[in-house]
């Protein structure tokens, strides 16, 4: 009886719980109203969870002792509410400042990833930290003092390189690194860096058309991406998340100089973002204007001033100064960083629609850059580029540039049943026009202007992308993607004035042959215009396929394919393909790699561009060098091939560690393979010695060049390396510490025999120049370091930052010779104090005034150069002033 009585009550208990379990619904945004899928739902103290969907919604049940409701989701603050006596819920999480920064992007097109649970390497810096307390100002800089694999300096000397900066990460080129905005396709300049400059003859992306302030934080994938995101991605991409904040207006304001008194720097940046509609809509603005200063780093140089011919002695120059009242202080060359004036406007919008399934969105801009540089000077000994009645002491011509660089996309997200669906076009142009001032066409001898119009090149880029993707309950989650992509690509060159290109001088004779009796120069010298048979205007079209999968096999074990498939216009089709993994050995150790196939095709800039400028020959003297298509007449009796794409293969193996609290590292090998790699070649009419060679000189003088190079597939290459990235942050009452120490160890080296065509054989120095040679293998540090040191107390906040720039080589062949430069370390230091709502910060970039080794005087052109732009370039110590006003915003 009594066993009875007992069933009998557990059977009424269970029946009355069970009667009160309920089932609760609920639906989990961002602040955006943008839907958060795999967010983890907790009921307490029951302990049952749940994931939200693809669309953020949930459903889980919970018993009558519950009584709090809790959501989890990387980079967003925990959410708890006590439950009510309702059964449906809708949560907006919060952004949490503190590791919004650790979710990326890209690399990946599931959600949620961070950057330590990534199955390949990704960096993300907080934009707006380093803006506020760092002394750099322009993007490039910003990551060159902060990423470890990312290289970026200054050139002087260098035609259209002195104002858009080159850039490149793991020591490739810049036209292997694909940068993305927002995830799409951003547009390459109409530049050809062609000046023996980092990345010569390559084509790169303007980030620093792009205003710090519009950014919230940049990812750097440090893998081959070829499978995932097309063309140029060998090297890894860039990935700028432009801002949506809707809270406050940010103003900021900062004045600089260097320790010499040049180099000023004037920047007003300012931020602002709205809220649109009820729906969680954003609008977020961004304007920037700054000012750079030229800096000058001279000295005197051993050149001969003065036509010597009647009296060869070098006394006569000391003579001839004395006489005009001048010193060889007057005629130093100007070296240094050209001056920079940049103006940028962005824009981030994002319209959801009331149903909860759609979404506007629309991010640009425009910059308009104006820069001046200077040519080599023109001393009054050469009778042939001077017109002495204008300049009788000769002259030192400045090119002054004028950059517009616009940008659009848009698109629709789109909710179709389970899948996320876009729909987005990018459009983007650069453009590029020349002026040379302070110069002559000597060929016009007294009606030469001293002012040209030299032409330019413009770049356009129409991306247009349909992308679908979902997540399904396979395993411990799959997510699959797929999608398409038709872009355009669209080259020109315009044509200078015709005195900036013309010489005068010449004259046809009987036999119908073309001669210069005078010897005068034609075309403004520097820089000579862009001519009409250097005009072009092609295009090309290329359509890509993708698919892409991420399977967690189990919650320790990730698996991840990419294969895409991309058809040419100009170059046929190509396909690549990528596999990546991750595995959990403890929850706080990772082990992970990747190996991937790529591709880059040659740019429409590499298979057309043509030009003449001044530049120094192999004889080591001033002369106009040419530089022509592959399949014009001049490559053709060279025996020049044409141009095919680049392959590669790339190798990553590494680990992620959290060894324990608020300390985390990643260490990550990798090995990229290039074959038929797209260089320049040497100077062809000159040989190994830098003597003229007469049957190569009789082609080129018709061109009015005594010198010609090419694009060529000429060689293949392989980079091996390591990164290193830890962080180390804490927090003791008003105290705050961080550390953070990014190493990267990098080798790049030649591998196999020269491409060369058969009948170019023994000119092997010449198809690929030892000059080139060491760009490439050592062109950019072997070792770079980054130290980073930050504290805060209260309102005070202190960065203490340390660079090592390891050792980099330049050579002068012919007439010159290879040399070292030893690594430097350089150090910033600066302090910032908070008086809400201006946060003021002071301090300086390269305190301690460190400059590169001094070029050898085989290598200096005479005593000219007395530094290479390598490294940290030549600014030397610069001092900053900021202030940053930060504004609620009273609206919201």
């Amino acid at each position: 009886m009594r066993r009875l009585i007992y069933a009998f009550l557990f059977l009424l208990i269970s029946t009355t719980a069970f009667s009160q379990i309920r089932t609760i619904t609920g639906r989990i945004t961002d602040q955006h109203n943008n839907p958060l899928p795999g967010a983890t739902v907790v009921i307490s103290p029951d302990g049952k969870q749940t994931s939200s969907d693809q669309t953020g919604a949930f459903k889980i049940t919970a018993t009558a002792q519950a009584q709090l409701i809790g959501v989890n989701f990387v980079g967003y603050k925990l959410f708890k509410q006590k439950l009510t006596t309702a059964n449906h819920y809708a949560i907006s999480l919060q952004a949490d400042e503190a590791v919004l920064d650790e979710v990326v992007l890209v690399g990946t097109r599931s959600t949620g990833r961070t950057r330590l649970n990534t199955a390949v390497p990704v960096d993300v810096f907080n934009i707006p930290k380093l803006q506020m307390m760092a002394p750099q100002n322009d993007l490039n800089q910003l990551l060159q003092y902060a990423s470890p694999s990312f290289n970026s300096n200054r050139q002087s000397s260098s035609d259209g390189s002195e104002h858009i900066d080159p850039a490149s990460i793991r020591g490739l080129g810049p036209d292997q690194l694909l940068v993305l905005i927002n995830g799409k396709r951003r547009h390459t300049t109409s530049l050809v860096n062609n000046q023996g400059t980092m990345g010569n003859g390559s084509v790169g992306t303007d980030m620093n058309a792009i205003p710090a302030s519009a950014i919230e934080r940049i990812e750097v994938l440090r893998d081959g991406a070829s499978a995932q995101y097309g063309s140029d991605a060998i090297a890894g991409v860039v990935n700028i998340v432009l801002k949506q904040n809707t809270d406050k207006l940010m103003v900021a304001a900062t004045g600089g100089i260097t320790s010499r008194g040049d180099g000023q720097v004037g920047q007003l940046n300012l931020n602002y973002g709205t809220a649109l509609g009820k729906n969680g809509g954003y609008l977020n603005l961004t304007a920037e204007g700054a000012y750079r200063g030229k800096t000058t780093r001279d000295q005197n140089n051993d050149l001969i001033i003065f036509d010597q011919s009647a009296n060869p002695t070098r006394a006569y120059d000391d003579a001839q100064l004395k006489a005009r009242g001048l010193t060889r202080d007057d005629f130093n060359f100007q070296i240094g960083d050209a001056k920079i004036q940049n103006l940028s406007a962005f824009f981030n919008l994002g319209v959801p629609f009331k149903n909860g399934k759609t979404e506007f969105y629309a991010f640009g801009g425009y910059n308009y850059r104006t820069g001046e540089g200077f040519g080599f000077r023109r001393l009054p000994n050469n009778p042939s580029a001077n017109v002495y009645s204008i300049f009788p002491d000769g002259y030192q011509p400045n090119t002054t540039s004028k950059i517009n660089d616009r940008s659009l996309a848009f698109g629709f997200k789109q909710k179709l049943g389970n899948w996320n669906a876009d729909l987005s076009n990018t459009l983007g142009d650069n453009r590029f026009d020349y002026e040379v001032n302070n110069t002559v066409n000597a060929s016009l001898q007294d009606k030469s202007p001293t002012s040209f119009k030299a032409g330019g090149h413009e770049f356009l880029q129409n991306t247009t992308n349909v992308d679908f993707s979902r997540k399904l309950d396979v395993a411990s989650g799959l997510n699959l993607a797929f999608g398409a992509e038709f872009r355009v690509d669209d080259y020109q060159i315009r044509a200078g004035e015709e005195a900036s290109w013309k010489n005068y001088a010449l004259i046809t004779n009987p036999d119908g042959t073309v001669s210069n009796p005078s010897g005068l120069a034609g075309g403004s010298q520097s820089f000579n215009g862009f001519s009409p048979g250097n005009v072009v205007h092609k295009n090309r079209s290329n359509t890509g396929l993708y698919a892409d999968a991420e399977l967690d096999v189990t919650s320790k074990w990730l698996i991840s394919g990419a294969a895409r498939f991309e058809h040419y216009s100009d170059f046929g089709s190509t396909v690549s393909g990528k596999f990546a993994t991750r595995y959990k050995i403890t929850s706080k150790f990772n082990i992970r790699g990747a190996i991937s196939n790529g591709f880059r095709a040659p740019s429409l800039h590499q298979q057309y561009f043509s030009a003449v400028s001044t530049d120094i020959l192999p004889d080591n003297t001033l002369g106009q060098s040419g530089f022509f298509i592959n399949n014009s007449p001049v490559a053709k009796a060279l025996g020049i091939p044409e141009l095919k794409q680049e392959t590669s293969m790339n190798y990553s193996l590494g680990f992620t560690a959290q060894p324990f609290a608020n300390f985390n590292i990643s260490v990550d090998g990798y090995l990229t393979a290039i074959k038929n790699r797209i260089v320049l070649t040497g100077s062809f009419g000159y040989d190994a010695f830098g003597d003229p060679v007469p049957q190569v000189q009789s082609i080129l003088n018709s061109y009015g060049v005594s010198s010609a190079r090419f694009f060529s597939n000429a060689i293949d290459t392989r980079t091996i390396g390591v990164d290193v990235v830890a962080d180390y942050n804490i927090k003791s009452a008003n105290h705050t510490y961080g550390a953070s120490l990014g190493f990267n160890f990098n080798r790049n080296k030649i591998i196999g025999d020269l491409h060369i065509p058969g009948q170019l054989k023994g000119q092997e120095d010449i198809f690929f120049s030892p000059n080139d040679r060491t760009l490439i293998t050592e062109g950019t540090p072997g070792v770079k370091t980054n130290l980073a040191l930050n504290y805060g107390y209260k309102n005070f906040s202190l960065l203490l930052r340390n660079v090592y720039f390891g050792k980099v080589a330049r050579n002068s062949f012919p007439y010159g010779e290879e040399q070292i430069h030893s690594g430097k370390v350089v150090t910033d230091l600066s302090l910032s104090y908070a008086v809400k709502p201006i946060t003021f910060t002071i301090g300086a970039n390269n305190l301690f005034d460190i400059f590169p080794d001094q070029q050898i005087y085989a290598n200096s052109y005479f005593g000219v150069f007395k530094y290479a732009s390598v490294q940290m370039g030549t600014l030397g110590s610069y001092y900053f002033l900021r202030a940053t006003l930060d504004l609620p915003n009273k609206k919201r």
